[in-house]
């Protein structure tokens, strides 16, 4: 029988280590430790950025509604050329979108006084029935 093994003092290893749970405890302290040093760091960082300007020191808007290099015009319909039945039109064939205005068309000439023909699927006759 081997004497020395039965009456020596427990061998620590690192298994051993880790079973008691010691190695686990460590880490987990290592691990909070860095979560704070970063949070610091981030306090740190922030508080050397520039500050925000005050309301007073924003830039301002123009004094009109319209943005810089915004333009508002409203066309006026062109009218579109006629051909025979045969031909069609290709687009490169067509004219610009018509005259441009900066002011709105009335209300009455905004609101079309055609016939209405009815919604796709309605069941509506078409166009002037």
């Amino acid at each position: 029988m081997n004497t020395f093994l039965v009456d020596s003092a427990p061998v620590t290893t690192v298994a051993g280590v880790w079973q008691n749970g010691l190695a686990q405890v460590l880490g987990g302290l290592i691990v909070v430790l860095v979560l704070i040093g970063a949070v610091w760091l981030g306090f740190y960082l922030k508080d050397r950025e520039s500050k925000p300007p005050a309301p007073d020191e924003q830039p301002h808007r123009p004094d009109t509604d319209v943005l810089p290099g915004e333009m508002s015009e409203y066309r006026r319909p062109a009218e579109m050329p006629r051909t025979d039945g045969e031909h069609r039109l290709m687009p490169y064939q067509l004219k610009d979108g018509g005259e441009t205005s900066p002011d709105p068309p009335s209300e009455e000439k905004r609101k079309w006084g055609g016939i209405s023909s009815g919604g796709f699927g309605s069941g509506g006759t078409g166009h002037g029935d």
